[in-house]
């Protein structure tokens, strides 16, 4: 039976779950997920579980931080000025909010705090520095 090498395009179904079982995302009721293995298409962690896999095969795998989203930065933590802010905006800890970065991409972040003149932002993925669980089934090698 053919196994999955590095270079080969394939399609999975998955379940991504935190260590504590809340799911945060599954390919369940789509399409599989096509990638190309060893590309960086995907976190690391994933991308090395797909090497020998079999068509049909499923497998659990645990991803550490480093092999997924990265641990939490302090640099991703930053003070925004509230005046920049729209004056008939309430914003609360725990919020999320769309930023975007110096080439006009959207930045995902949370509001962690509200002060007198700034507002701190966490940037982080909000996966970063979590262990992360993933049921993978391989269905294809294209």
């Amino acid at each position: 039976m053919q196994q999955v090498q590095n270079g080969d395009v394939v399609r999975v179904h998955y379940t991504g779950k935190l260590v504590n079982g809340e799911q945060f995302d599954s390919s369940a009721n789509r399409e599989p997920l096509e990638f190309t293995v060893g590309a960086g298409q995907m976190i690391k962690g994933f991308d090395a579980a797909m090497p020998g896999m079999t068509v049909g095969e499923k497998k659990t795998i645990n991803i550490a931080p480093e092999d997924a989203y990265g641990p939490k930065s302090d640099e991703a933590i930053i003070e925004f000025p509230k005046e920049n802010v729209p004056a008939d905006m309430v914003l609360e800890p725990g919020m999320t909010l769309t930023l975007s970065n110096q080439m006009g991409q959207p930045v995902p972040v949370i509001v962690v705090e509200v002060k007198d003149d700034v507002i701190v932002l966490d940037a982080n993925h909000f996966l970063a520095g979590q262990e992360l669980v993933f049921d993978i089934e391989l269905v294809a090698i294209v």
